[in-house]
């Protein structure tokens, strides 16, 4: 039995991001919660609501017991670009990328 949560459009990089998931992937929940927790990233904050939700989802929707959860599978893919511009001389101007990020946690027994 697995359950997923997804956070569309973080605004973190997906390669940032990826960082924080590689140091979760497999391990118990509790011991998720407590790696997130004292990393200090950006991305560890963002990514522990969603496993926060996906444990939720979880015991809500399918009864599962939370101490048996594990990280199946932590994805962190590319989202879409806020594209803005940054002034520069003689009425030029350069192309500034913001970038975002999806999401996606799966638990598991």
């Amino acid at each position: 039995m697995e359950t997923r949560a997804i956070l569309r459009s973080a605004k973190i990089s997906a390669q940032k991001g990826r960082l924080v998931a590689d140091m979760i992937r497999g391990q118990p929940v509790d011991k998720a919660l407590n790696i997130l927790a004292f990393t200090p990233k950006k991305g560890a904050a963002i990514i522990k609501k969603v496993l926060e939700s996906a444990i939720a989802n979880a015991e809500h929707n399918d009864g599962a017991d939370v101490d048996a959860l594990k990280v199946k599978s932590v994805l962190v893919e590319r989202g879409t670009f806020l594209r803005r511009f940054q002034a520069r001389a003689k009425g030029r101007g350069n192309r500034v990328l913001k970038h975002s990020c999806n999401i996606y946690v799966t638990v598991g027994d």
